[in-house]
């Protein structure tokens, strides 16, 4: 070592901490790599996304030669500036000391941190480009690779570690995560996914039409007045029921109706041939479930009943939909939820307005665990009809009942938790 110049030890030096680094930033962006891109890059015939593919593939081999040589290196690097410290101070335990900071300062510096945090940045402009470097690096090293590896899968044995052996499958609670932290995911199609990850929470109870809201034509009734209800209809297909709602038959479509009335063929037992049978689901069926039963029996709606089979409402393929990716069509008179916003950053909303709906578009907390809409809700805290300015707070909300109508809350008056007003009565 003395007849070697002190500028050659600098070069070395200088030349096997780049080395480490590279090591290091390969390893830390290799490890740091979207999986998923890296699958999508290798299909494309990317070259360098294919090695780096087959690297992590063998990932005992890959960390083998990556930190073999790392370690090597920075061995070698330890001695150098050893031998620098030595000429420059001595073979004191001074000196001893000085070169042991030295090296672990500059290795951990310029070979380890710097290099690893970069390589966490920027994995895929770092980690293909260096596959070209490691893939002909392992075949060279395949035999020390192996030797250590052997001692490795030893050790592993003896701990009973099986690595790769167990099942790496992702909850839906993790794919969301996913979804949500994934910034290269447009936020449109983001929403849409995580909507669809909604849809085993989701209940047809929480978006049907509610029974009182359905359009509905009496088979009983005068040839004249389903005429003029039918021309009048504001929805495509129509439930056909004979006396009262709970009697059922099926749903018309307004199409085939007016088709009849233009050939002037349009008679009761007309509507009856072309009366399309519907189908009956639980309440509390998820809409992920329903969504499969539409599928399945190839229709578009379907009638909600409770466990006495009593109709609740109904649900169509379009309130799913819309749940999903939002609303996109014009929604019928009867199914228009005014929210109106007043002066004092108060809205006026009716009682029968859907308490997921206000959540979803106003910011509003209240409960969904219970009743579905904002008159059940305040019908359940109070336990009674309200009489109209009754106050109360539910879920950190003021709310004033401004109208009743026939037992149930027909307007209400909700204040954000923030105004304080009006003074209300927390239930």
């Amino acid at each position: 070592m003395d007849a070697i110049p002190i500028s050659t030890l600098f070069a070395a030096l200088f030349i096997f901490l780049i080395v480490s680094a590279f090591f290091s930033i390969s390893e830390t962006s290799m490890m740091a790599l979207n999986r998923f891109r890296l699958k999508h890059l290798t299909q494309t015939g990317h070259r360098g996304a294919r090695l780096a593919s087959d690297l992590l593939a063998n990932t005992d081999k890959f960390l083998g030669v990556v930190l073999l040589g790392n370690n090597v290196i920075n061995a070698a690097s330890a001695l150098l500036v050893g031998e620098i410290a030595r000429r420059y101070l001595g073979d004191s335990q001074f000196a001893l000391l000085i070169a042991t900071g030295a090296a672990a300062f500059a290795i951990l510096v310029f070979s380890e941190v710097t290099p690893k945090v970069i390589g966490a940045a920027y994995p895929e402009r770092i980690a293909l480009p260096s596959s070209y470097v490691l893939t002909p690096l392992l075949k060279a090293t395949r035999p020390a690779v192996w030797f250590v590896n052997l001692f490795v899968q030893g050790l592993l044995r003896l701990m009973w570690l099986r690595p790769g052996s167990g099942e790496h499958k992702l909850s839906v609670e993790e794919l969301r995560m996913l979804v949500l932290e994934a910034g290269y995911i447009p936020h449109k199609h983001q929403s849409i996914l995580i909507n669809l990850f909604d849809l085993e929470a989701i209940t047809v109870d929480d978006v049907m039409v509610p029974r009182s809201q359905i359009e509905a034509i009496d088979l009983e009734a005068p040839l004249e007045e389903l005429t003029q209800q039918i021309s009048t209809a504001y929805h495509r297909r129509l439930l056909v029921y004979k006396g009262q709602l709970d009697e059922v038959i099926g749903t018309l479509r307004v199409r085939n109706v007016l088709n009849l009335m233009q050939q002037g063929e349009l008679t009761k037992d007309g509507l009856r041939e072309i009366i399309h049978e519907l189908n009956f689901v639980p309440s509390g069926t998820p809409l992920f479930s329903q969504l499969q039963n539409f599928q399945e029996h190839q229709d578009r709606v379907s009638l909600v009943v409770d466990e006495y089979g009593e109709l609740m409402g109904l649900v169509t393929l379009e309130d799913i939909l819309e749940e999903i990716v939002g609303e996109f069509t014009t929604q019928s008179p009867l199914q228009t939820r005014g929210f109106f916003r007043q002066d004092d950053g108060s809205y006026l909303v009716e009682g029968s307005t859907l308490l997921r709906e206000l959540n979803r578009k106003l910011g509003f907390q209240f409960p969904l665990d219970g009743p579905k809409t904002l008159n059940g809700l305040i019908l359940e805290h109070l336990q009674d009809i309200p009489e109209p300015n009754t106050s109360v707070k539910i879920a950190g909300h003021p709310l004033e009942i401004v109208q009743t109508q026939d037992r149930v809350v027909k307007a209400v008056r909700v204040f954000p938790p923030a105004t304080g007003e009006p003074a209300a009565i927390d239930v």
